[in-house]
């Protein structure tokens, strides 16, 4: 049998280069520029003098880390994580929080320039919250180190797939991050501590549930001591055996296996499994589902159709304004889940459906009557195929919500073609301290 060729390992320049930073990537990576061939250099602001190190070199740019700042930034801080150097949760700790909006606000502009020259009438101030303790949806890897002993417990680390070891976090709910090293010990005090991969948290407004990922079986043993780490530290306590179907919780014993959230605004009771799709941070999300409502001007005499659903955070609050409102999800669990909380909340002029968003559903029974205005929340592979069809309903107004600046700038671009016009934009910074960027459009005919 052959042997496969075997890729010898690049030799990475060795010691450290200085370099002066002029631009930032839209990942927040600085950008410079030596003997003719660009360098992103994480870790760098615009305007720094660095000296910095290789980590991959290739044949149209090289890539760095920054290890010494010889002329730092306005906008720099020391961050206020002890681990924020090296926990893959944070990559944006050391720059001042404004600094940061302005960074996502430039990326968002700049990815309308790209995909078409996209022209925005009204672009709004940014949208921010609580730049701490934000954070109510987390996965925390688990792993056993056996030569040292030690239980890892953390978020995955930059440009790594080992897990930080943390014992606090800045962004997370504070119920939850204040408990760290305890969940670490119960883990570690199981008879199958190793086969424990890790550990989901969802929190809602008043009930956290932690859901252990395990490739083992527990005995009764190690199931004791998890519902009485629960009843001690107030914690739902879910297992997973095998794949997300697999759930189910064994504490506390009675009750729905439900968290739940308000939306004031709309007098609104949204319940959920902490598996369930939520936005991470509950503060943006109140301001976000109010501005979007608000945005569409919806009222008494008004259709209105709700994409990419979910369990219905934008459709119930859109059913207090509308004559009528569908939700419609790729994904049943979510159809039920927003059915669930249509009569959770006695709200009867609105239906969730299932449907292929990816395919033509203009013909689709409950799409037949058409709507007056739309409301878009996609993935981050956004909507290319959707958008193509939406100009059918006629609608005058859309809302479409992003987590993907690329993609908004892209299927705005089709919305645009066909006779709509972008008329106010605007960064929400959903995620604090990363570059993920949030953002809201509003489209007009």
């Amino acid at each position: 049998m052959a042997r496969r060729p075997q890729h010898k390992k690049k030799k990475l320049p060795a010691g450290l280069v200085e370099l002066t930073i002029n631009a930032l990537t839209h990942d927040g990576r600085g950008v410079a520029r030596r003997e003719g061939k660009t360098q992103f250099v994480e870790g760098a602001l615009v305007g720094e003098t660095v000296r910095a190190r290789y980590t991959d070199t290739r044949s149209k740019f090289d890539e760095l880390v920054a290890e010494e700042i010889l002329v730092a930034s306005e906008d720099r801080l020391t961050p206020p994580c002890p681990h924020a150097s090296l926990c893959g949760g944070c990559s944006l700790q050391y720059i001042d929080s404004e600094a940061q909006i302005r960074f996502k606000q430039t990326v968002l502009q700049g990815q309308f320039r790209h995909f078409g020259d996209i022209t925005v009438e009204s672009f709004l101030p940014p949208m921010t919250g609580p730049s701490s303790g934000y954070r109510r949806k987390a996965r925390l890897g688990v792993r056993y180190v056996g030569k040292c002993d030690e239980m890892l417990l953390g978020f995955r680390e930059k440009r790594s797939s080992s897990i930080t070891n943390i014992n606090q976090c800045l962004v997370m709910d504070d119920r939850i991050a204040k408990h760290i090293d305890a969940l670490r010990a119960v883990i570690r005090s199981l008879s199958v501590f190793r086969a424990i991969t890790h550990v989901e948290v969802a929190a809602g407004d008043a009930e956290v549930a932690l859901v252990f990922r395990h490739m083992s079986p527990l005995n009764n043993e190690d199931i004791d001591k998890l519902i009485a780490f629960g009843d001690s530290h107030y914690f739902h306590i879910y297992l997973q055996p095998q794949d997300a179907g697999s759930t189910y919780r064994i504490h506390p014993k009675t009750g729905e296996e439900r968290l739940t959230y308000r939306l004031d605004d709309f007098d609104l009771n949204m319940k959920f499994h902490p598996l369930d799709f939520t936005q991470v941070n509950a503060d943006i999300n109140h301001q976000m589902v109010s501005r979007a409502v608000d945005w569409l001007q919806v009222n008494s005499e008004d259709r209105v159709l709700d994409l990419f659903c979910g369990l219905g955070n934008f459709t119930l609050p859109l059913a207090r304004k509308a004559r009528e409102v569908v939700g419609v999800e790729g994904t049943e669990a979510m159809v039920l889940r927003g059915r669930e909380n249509a009569e959770y909340n006695d709200l009867r002029n609105v239906k969730f459906y299932g449907a292929d968003l990816q395919a033509d559903f203009t013909q689709s029974e409950w799409a037949k009557e058409g709507f007056d205005k739309l409301l878009i929340d996609p993935p981050r592979s956004g909507a290319l195929d959707m958008v193509r069809y939406l100009p059918k309903f006629g609608a005058k107004k859309i809302v479409y919500v992003s987590c993907n600046p690329a993609t908004l700038s892209r299927d705005a671009g089709v919305l645009v073609e066909h006779g709509y016009r972008m008329v106010k934009a605007g960064v929400m910074d959903m995620f604090p301290h990363t570059t993920h960027v949030e953002s809201i459009a509003l489209f007009e005919k």
